[in-house]
């Protein structure tokens, strides 16, 4: 059986892929997608290696590549995302890679806020079910599709570990798991209690990677007196790299990060506690996932100072591995 899990986010696509046989392999690539017109040729005349091309509505779509390499296009930042062509264009590209012509099972997921709202879930599944034309040459057809609440990947990912660990694992069998998912565009959580997903306590805050990052070059131009773009700063993260170069003067915009974390601690853990009010119990411990979980570390074990936070291995894959695991059980 053909298992994908697909995470396409704001920053990043990641996909996992394999059978339930053979396990999973994982990929992840930039998440800038844009038509083919929109880019330009190398200044040495070679042609463009790292680019994924796909089709949109049969029109060629360049996709897996950072978002400021297209000209006269602009990322979609905002919640209607999984309806642009863009997204349609990722997803494509996401199949591509899998290189497979028929997937059994695809699970992905939407950020909380988005997720409730069950008109847009089955939108998403319908867009992704069925037979779809990725290249002139390549048509894969998606036989199921799952749609979650994105953070629980994460879960089901740290979960896999932990059991893993044996004797080490270290979230017990009635915990109650506040799981946290800082991504670009979106940072969400979710309550798991008893196995249940607690709705009311779960939600979206748009105090993301994205605000963090235009946050930290507003602290940077205050500095050095010219702003870096927020592409700047994300592809140096990506890359991991500590500096930039700015005006010809090499920045470490690390310290910059910290401080942009630490201000808007406040707001993001004041989100999450109030989301939690109307719960008779605290959690007992919190599981960080997701691309931004080394930004906000910090800030998460401010706010619960009482609990032990843990994030899974290689936390920006963390949701599509734990896609692929909920679609090999399916």
């Amino acid at each position: 059986m053909n298992i994908v899990g697909q995470d396409i986010g704001y920053s990043n696509i990641k996909i996992a892929y394999g059978t339930a046989e053979q396990g999973m392999k994982t990929a992840i690539r930039p998440a800038g997608a844009a038509p083919a017109d929109r880019f330009g040729g190398r200044f040495d005349g070679k042609a463009q290696d790292d680019f994924l091309h796909v089709l949109v509505n049969d029109q060629p779509f360049i996709a897996g590549v950072s978002s400021d390499r297209a000209e006269m296009w602009e990322r979609s930042l905002h919640a209607d995302y999984s309806s642009t062509e863009s997204y349609k264009a990722l997803f494509h590209a996401g199949l591509l890679m899998t290189g497979m012509t028929e997937i059994d099972v695809l699970v992905t997921g939407l950020p909380v806020s988005q997720f409730q709202d069950e008109t847009r879930r089955k939108a998403l599944e319908a867009q992704f079910t069925g037979k779809h034309k990725v290249t002139p040459k390549r048509t894969v057809e998606v036989k199921s599709v799952k749609v979650v609440a994105q953070p629980i990947g994460g879960l089901f990912d740290m979960l896999n570990q932990d059991d893993e660990a044996g004797d080490d694992a270290v979230i017990d069998e009635e915990a109650r798991i506040l799981v946290v998912d800082p991504g670009f565009f979106s940072l969400d959580w979710v309550l798991i209690s008893d196995g249940e997903y607690h709705r009311r306590s779960s939600n979206t805050s748009l105090q993301a990677s994205s605000v963090l990052l235009e946050q930290a070059g507003i602290l940077i131009a205050q500095e050095y007196g010219a702003k870096p773009t927020v592409e700047a700063l994300e592809n140096a993260v990506r890359a991991g790299k500590t500096s930039i170069l700015l005006m010809g003067q090499r920045v470490d915009f690390q310290p910059y990060l910290k401080r942009a974390s630490q201000e808007l601690s406040s707001v993001i853990a004041n989100s999450i506690q109030k989301s939690l009010r109307s719960e008779q119990m605290s959690p007992d411990i919190v599981v960080l996932t997701g691309g931004g979980a080394d930004f906000f570390r910090e800030t998460i074990q401010d706010a619960f100072p009482r609990l032990k936070v843990i994030s899974p291995n290689e936390p920006v894959l963390s949701n599509a591995r734990g896609f692929w695991l909920m679609g090999s059980v399916a």
